[in-house]
């Protein structure tokens, strides 16, 4: 339960950083370097100083941060509209309990598949379902597998012909991927499947195993995982077990699992790894609140991670796109997330960020590559000129804003587990800014307020 240490404190902090926003330019920026065997991070902090990494500090321990994050990690009702812990870490963690142990889980079905010599394996699921499973098949994809995979979202039903009418003559295994089974995109694909779908070639993923009899599923065609993991929180459950097919799905969990001993560990280490997810937390509010920096633009610089921005923009803007608590001093939530494949990017919206009036914030990963080596230069290309003022033409229309706060990521290689390592830190990232805001990032009552009206209009 968190308690406020000393409300006056937290105040008198947030006056300080009035004070600061009022200045101006900081006279020196935050320079932060942090180091680990997946992933290196640089920072280039425009306005954002050593002194308001500080304040930011103060205020997160009068907000008892450190008890909120082991609350999270020991189980309590974290999710307090819900009356429910969130337990998605507990696959990276307690991969020995049955509830979590994800090779268990999904083994049977794993070897089921396998052995009947399916061709395609097709998903049906939006949201969480859908952003995890195909950024995982998307960074893992194997150019020598004989499986291929497809991923429905709904509820247009020229996706789904478009889809699977050329693969009607082939051997295709459904999976169903929803976790209360009421969703209405998902239920069209099961309703046009049709009689196509059977015992031997289907399975659903649910945490309402009721539901799923109740829809003729057998008991043995039905993987559960518990209602307290929330569906952008669900890539690290049964949801992703298509990649489990072909990869070492573990070593994905055990990346995160190693973020998650960093940020509850007290080696130097670990201390430098806190701090480095706090400066992205504490200059994410910093700039939303104090600089109108509303907008984040997060750019990967792999062909492999290029649904990376779409997992991402998930999982923040259904996380902090709340309202306010009142109680807070931070009027500003979430910002916006918009981005996508880097050199994709730069042919397209990019003039915008180089040159035009909006303010906004920028992240960038990417990984060094012998057989792309445009790529990496681009990302710090990118970084270098977003951040710093550089020396480049008198004439007005060559001149660029270089005004953007950035993060840069690299990725020391492309693994699984790498991946679960940058995915884990991120949840982390949006934890704590949740936590600084004083609001939950575990429901998303907005989402099922556009769900009810839909129902009306379609009634």
């Amino acid at each position: 339960m968190i308690q406020l240490k000393n409300n006056k404190l937290i105040q008198s902090a947030f006056s300080d950083l009035k004070k600061l926003s009022k200045a101006g330019v900081a006279k020196k920026n935050l320079s932060f370097k942090f180091k680990s065997e997946f992933l290196n991070y640089q920072s280039f902090l425009k306005e954002f100083s050593s002194q308001h990494y500080r304040i930011f500090n103060e205020i997160s321990n009068q907000l008892d941060l450190q008890g909120s994050i082991a609350d999270l990690f020991e189980g309590e009702v974290v999710n307090k509209t819900e009356n429910r812990p969130a337990l998605h870490h507990q696959y990276r963690i307690n991969q020995k309990s049955n509830e979590f142990n994800f090779k268990k889980i999904t083994q049977p079905f794993i070897k089921r598949i396998k052995k009947d010599g399916f061709k395609n394996i097709i998903t049906f699921g939006i949201g969480g379902s859908y952003e995890g499973p195909k950024l995982l098949q998307e960074f893992t994809k194997n150019q020598s597998s004989k499986l291929n995979y497809y991923f429905l979202s709904g509820p247009d039903k020229d996706e789904f012909n478009t889809v699977l009418k050329p693969l009607s003559k082939q051997k295709n295994f459904y999976i169903f991927s929803s976790k209360s089974l009421l969703t209405d995109e998902t239920l069209l694909c099961l309703k046009w499947l049709g009689q196509k779908r059977n015992s031997n070639n289907s399975i659903v993923i649910t945490a309402n195993s009721k539901k799923a009899i109740s829809m003729g599923f057998a008991k043995d065609c039905i993987i559960s995982f518990p209602s307290s993991v929330g569906g952008r929180y669900s890539i690290w459950s049964p949801v992703s077990l298509s990649t489990g097919l072909e990869n070492n799905f573990s070593s994905f969990l055990k990346g995160g699992s190693i973020a998650d001993r960093m940020l509850l560990g007290n080696s130097k280490e670990d201390k430098q790894y806190q701090k480095f997810i706090k400066i992205l937390a504490f200059s994410d509010l910093w700039f939303s609140n104090f600089k109108n920096k509303k907008n984040r633009v997060v750019l990967s610089y792999n062909w492999k991670l290029r649904s990376l921005t779409n997992y991402i923009q998930q999982l923040e803007m259904e996380s902090l796109g709340k309202q306010p608590n009142p109680k807070s001093i931070f009027k500003e939530t979430g910002q916006s997330i918009f981005g996508g494949f880097g050199s994709t990017a730069q042919h397209s919206y990019f003039q915008l960020l180089h040159q035009g009036t909006a303010g906004f914030c920028t992240d960038i990963i990417y990984s060094t590559s012998r057989s792309s080596p445009l790529s990496s230069a681009q990302a710090k290309g990118q970084a270098s000129l977003l951040s710093s003022k550089l020396n480049g033409s008198a004439n007005l229309l060559e001149k660029t804003n270089s005004n953007s706060p950035v993060n840069l990521f690299h990725l020391n290689k492309l693994s699984l587990e790498a991946l679960g390592f940058l995915l884990a830190t991120w949840e982390h990232r949006v934890f704590i800014t949740a936590k600084m805001l004083q609001i939950n990032p575990f429901d998303q009552y907005g989402v099922a307020a556009g769900k009810l009206i839909a129902k009306k209009f379609l009634s």
